[in-house]
């Protein structure tokens, strides 16, 4: 078997680690199958490109992944055409966020041949093993697969329990030093980043979200630090962005994760995705002792109601007292809201850009971006049952043109007037964020002149 893997091209001038790629070729590399990667995202390079180096190589089977959102979409037909266009097209096989929930319609716009629908470690390599013994494909579980002029759904696949049994992502079949390139948040410009993850799932329940899986799997800190040492001593990784979807799963969780890195003495920074509820001031400071430097929080509104219409888990006052323990504990929290959602107001806007005023550092610029509700989460088929959406024909090729625009607006205001209330919120917010910039820079002159501060490095950035 030889199988190639693609990694889109997204736009970036430095694009994000492809970790369920690395993931799946870690797991087809133990299996003795030759992978190569196809690094269209390293070498900004066309879709034919792509048709002409399959036209020049053999692979039995390639693999694209996708998260859903229209860009990516878009980008996923594109290379789609340039697969099927090569004269050596090999078994075509998608999976990610995107084509889970919803295989029948990706299948059909991409005439790809089979959907891996959920957590793909297992799937991946029966599905190879299917290919290469000439098995029927009804055997492999957690796929969908067109035959004739149907698609069929096999069962789901078992999830993997013990997540530690994963090998780590195959870094060395990837260009580390392009990726450890990325900028995240307070990293200075001599820090080597790369993208991990802590776990698996998320144990809430927020309806604009969808997970490909139930149920939240940690990984143990031995485990992780086994990872993070391999980064440093092989690629001079200094800083971890844990992308999973909670590293704060709980306080003790939490607890123990950080203790284990003073205990190592990783010296490292990292950021990772937080819960206020769990945002503690002990907790706070050992992530602060442990080197995080930044905490991506889902806030989504500072409105009681709507944070219980979307199922959020959270209260106001939990929110503005664990945004005030992050600060205090010296860590940048990272302010994501949300506007459109069912019951959403002028009075609900005002209420969250008036906390983001007053709380956010601008360690990234922060605005409000409406809610978008993806295929396979829960505000998806609310909008399908009330007739806001068709399906997901209708979400990707007519509602959902750009992601700072309304798929669907869930509010009791016309479009119109939610658009206004969007463009006077972000107007604010863009004015409060270069305001605070040029405050900071200021104050760098003063320094630089009345204190002689020969430290001072330009005011030019590069």
């Amino acid at each position: 078997m030889r199988v190639l893997f693609v990694v889109m091209d997204t736009g970036m001038y430095v694009n994000t680690f492809p970790q369920g790629v690395a993931y799946l070729t870690s797991v087809l590399l133990q299996e003795g199958i030759d992978v190569e990667i196809y690094n269209q995202d390293l070498q900004h390079s066309n879709d034919q490109a792509l048709t002409d180096y399959l036209d020049c190589k053999k692979f039995d089977l390639i693999g694209v992944g996708s998260i859903g959102g229209y860009y990516q979409f878009k980008r996923l037909i594109e290379i789609s055409s340039a697969i099927n266009s090569s004269k050596n097209r090999p078994f075509f096989v998608l999976g990610g966020h995107g084509p889970s929930p919803e295989p029948e319609y990706y299948l059909k716009k991409t005439k790809a041949d089979a959907v891996i629908m959920g957590e793909a470690e297992k799937t991946i390599v029966n599905l190879c093993d299917a290919i290469a013994n000439n098995t029927m494909l009804h055997t492999v579980k957690g796929l969908a697969y067109k035959s004739n002029d149907q698609v069929l759904k096999n069962e789901p696949q078992s999830l993997i329990k013990d997540i530690d049994s994963i090998p780590f992502p195959a870094y060395h079949k990837f260009p580390i030093e392009y990726y450890r390139l990325i900028q995240m948040p307070n990293a200075s410009k001599s820090d080597f980043s790369m993208r991990m993850i802590s776990g698996r799932g998320c144990i809430f329940k927020c309806t604009f979200c969808y997970r490909m899986d139930t149920g939240f799997r940690p990984r143990s800190p031995e485990n992780i630090i086994e990872e993070i040492e391999l980064l440093q001593q092989k690629y001079n990784i200094n800083y971890i962005g844990f992308t999973d979807e909670l590293l704060m799963s709980s306080e003790g969780r939490t607890i123990s994760l950080c203790e284990a890195f003073i205990h190592k003495g990783l010296n490292i920074k990292w950021n990772c995705n937080g819960r206020l509820n769990y945002a503690k001031e002990n907790v706070l400071s050992l992530m602060k002792k442990a080197g995080c430097v930044f905490i991506n929080y889902g806030i989504e509104s500072l409105d009681q109601q709507v944070l219980n219409n979307i199922k959020k888990g959270l209260t106001v006052d939990q929110i503005i007292r664990g945004i005030e323990a992050t600060l205090e504990a010296g860590i940048s929290p990272g302010l994501n809201v949300l506007f459109g959602n069912i019951g959403d107001s002028k009075e609900t806007i005002n209420k969250t850009v008036n906390f983001l005023l007053k709380y956010d550092d601008c360690a990234q610029m922060r605005t409000l971006k409406p809610v978008t509700p993806y295929p396979g989460c829960p505000l998806y088929y609310y909008a399908i049952e009330k007739g806001l959406l068709k399906d997901c024909e209708d979400f990707y090729e007519k509602k959902h043109t750009n992601s700072d625009l309304f798929t669907v607006n869930f509010t009791e205001m016309d479009d119109e007037e939610a658009y206004e209330c969007l463009r006077h919120a972000n107007r604010r917010l863009i004015n409060n964020y270069y305001k605070k910039l040029c405050e900071k820079s200021l104050k760098v002159v003063d320094d630089l002149y009345l204190n002689k501060n020969i430290d001072f490095r330009g005011f030019r950035s590069y």
